[in-house]
């Protein structure tokens, strides 16, 4: 019989898996889409109309999709972690509502106009739809990244006992929901979502360099793509070391995982591989005997941001038990590699574009086709290392994940719904693949845009006039 705790834990992971995909793509569309709608109004130019209402298709989807399988998360702190919910409540659930109440419905409300209102509303009124729908998907994140982060550096509460449990009280907001870690978790979130977005624009529209299908309206989407992966891919490097220094900080048991240090030592090497050195240890997440190539020095340096002597904690240092350390430390390095190339691929197409010969280059356009939809898992490694490194806390240094379980819910309950949502998840996930494809192939312009678009109309170009 599965242990309900390692059920729910599956379960939760999974849906989020899942669901992350979407607000990635609405959250990292938005910014793209704001920008098509002012260019098109301010220039007039065909192809950046083909470029708004393209891909404002896709944005509704995901959109659509998310707000579906965000619903299913919320619902699971009640059937699966109840005594969390119970007992923080009051912090937890501010957050979420105001996630529901302001940004959700500011976004669901401007995104009519936006998807249907192009032909009915001035271009005043429809710029403004496409700045809030942004806003609106953007401050969702807000106060999910809050809810989340506060579980990571919780501040601003006090524990109290009610009825013999203990409950979480909110005694400051301000300290709670300002917390040090979401300024780091908001940016860096964010960031990757432009970056995701733009990885897939650029690999998307490579596709159809590379087959000699491209049109002017592909080219544009490569160039507009390949500049913002310019700008968002160096600066997720810059700001991820020193989000990796604050970890360090104010989670030192994660940091340790995310460098399998068990030992506290000095003048630690950064450990680019590390494999058990015994047969009977390779599935043992917390094997200590570690056979490693290392850099010197390097791990006390980014912990330190100056010291190559620093002093990094050791897992053995902590009272608890420790995370899985292999999947934490896997899941670090694979997404700082991506990281990495993503900065080549922007460089190199970067490179091909100053020269005059961004579309002529097969290779660069095979590794951005093959590039388009790493950045959604580098995306997914991220939250691996965020949620797993902090393992055995569900609320960091104060609630245990085994204790914030509904304590009602039996192993065959939970194993019978994580089977479900496996079904119905892999269908959901195959049902918006095969969509967005359809609609690729099929609704983007496929012949060389026009000079410029027919504005005629009664409500086109008349200013001030909402």
């Amino acid at each position: 019989m599965i242990d309900p705790v390692i059920a729910s834990r599956l379960q939760f992971a999974l849906t989020t898996i899942v669901h992350i995909i979407f607000p990635v793509m609405s959250m990292g569309l938005a910014p793209f889409l704001i920008y098509f709608t002012w260019k098109e109004i301010r220039t007039e130019e065909q192809v950046y109309e083909q470029l708004r209402a393209f891909w404002t298709k896709i944005f509704a989807i995901s959109f659509v999709v998310g707000t579906v399988t965000g619903i299913v998360l919320e619902f699971e702190f009640g059937t699966n972690f109840a005594a969390f919910s119970t007992a923080a409540g009051e912090l937890f659930g501010g957050p979420l509502a105001m996630e529901g109440m302001m940004a959700f419905m500011l976004e669901a409300t401007f995104l009519g106009i936006f998807v249907f209102g192009r032909e009915r509303v001035t271009d005043r009124l429809y710029m403004i739809s496409s700045v809030f729908v942004g806003l609106g998907t953007w401050l969702s994140a807000v106060w999910i990244l809050i809810a989340n982060s506060w579980m990571q550096t919780p501040r601003g509460y006090e524990v109290a006992m009610q009825s013999g449990q203990p409950i979480i009280l909110l005694v400051d907001p301000i300290a709670a929901y300002a917390n040090p870690r979401f300024p780091w978790m908001y940016v860096h979130m964010q960031n990757a979502a432009v970056l995701s977005v733009a990885l897939f624009m650029t690999g998307v529209a490579a596709y159809y360099v590379w087959t000699n299908r491209d049109t002017e309206f592909w080219r544009k989407t490569m160039k507009i793509g390949l500049a913002v992966l310019l700008v968002t891919a160096p600066f997720q490097a810059i700001h991820g070391d020193a989000y990796g220094r604050h970890v360090a900080d104010t989670q030192p048991q994660k940091f340790a995982a995310m460098e399998a240090q068990y030992e506290t030592d000095s003048s630690v090497g950064l450990k680019l591989l590390a494999f058990p050195t015994s047969v009977e240890d390779i599935t043992d997440p917390h094997a200590e005997e570690l056979f490693v190539v290392e850099i010197p020095f390097v791990a006390s340096l980014l912990a330190s941001g100056d010291d190559p002597g620093a002093t990094i904690t050791g897992l053995d240092e902590f009272d608890s038990e420790n995370p899985p350390v292999a999947i934490v430390f896997w899941a670090f390095r694979a997404m700082v590699g991506l990281g990495f190339w993503f900065i080549l691929l922007a460089f190199w197409g970067g490179y091909r574009w100053l020269r005059g010969e961004l579309f002529e280059d097969d290779l660069l356009a095979k590794a951005l086709v093959g590039s388009s939809v790493l950045g959604i898992l580098t995306v997914e490694l991220g939250w691996i290392v965020t949620e797993v490194g902090r393992q055995p806390w569900v609320i960091q240094g104060v609630m245990k994940t085994h204790a914030g379980v509904s304590p009602g819910l039996t192993g065959t309950e939970a194993l019978i719904t994580l089977a479900g949502f496996v079904g119905v998840y892999a269908g959901l996930l195959t049902l918006y693949w095969y969509v967005v494809v359809r609609l690729i192939r099929e609704q983007a312009p496929t012949r060389p845009a026009t000079p410029n678009r027919d504005v005629s109309g009664p409500e086109k170009g008349v200013p001030g006039d909402d």
